[in-house]
């Protein structure tokens, strides 16, 4: 699974992009949050336009897309409080968690959790 700021990073083929092509590129076992497809459009589509923003999410719908339902919800909320996250990164968080993967990110937020992969930014 591939937060934000690691599709963002991918997109950019900024320095860290190597390191999530694997993940990314997995579309088989790829995980996606549906607040990372709200969170990498509200931040492409200013900085690249629709068609840049739509290519991305295309490429990101190619994996299996989980919704925030109430369960997850009450999930996240409880990881929030226990390990001191922001909403969207509980969300998250936890959508990695409870499927089992790995989470690839460029978020300090998430630095020293266990199945997170912080890939630094450079």
């Amino acid at each position: 699974m591939v937060d934000s700021s690691g599709w963002l990073e991918y997109a950019a083929g900024g320095p860290g992009a190597d390191a999530f092509a694997p993940a990314v590129e997995d579309v088989a076992r790829l995980i996606v949050p549906s607040l990372c497809v709200y969170e990498v459009y509200r931040r492409m589509r200013p900085q690249r336009g629709d068609p840049a923003a739509f290519e991305l999410i295309a490429a990101m719908m190619e994996g299996r897309i989980v919704e925030l339902d109430a369960s997850l919800a009450l999930m996240a909320a409880r990881t929030g409080l226990e390990l001191g996250l922001p909403l969207a990164d509980s969300v998250i968080y936890t959508t990695a968690r409870v499927h089992d993967a790995t989470l690839w990110t460029q978020d300090a937020d998430f630095e020293g959790l266990e199945d997170a992969r912080l890939v630094p930014k450079r």
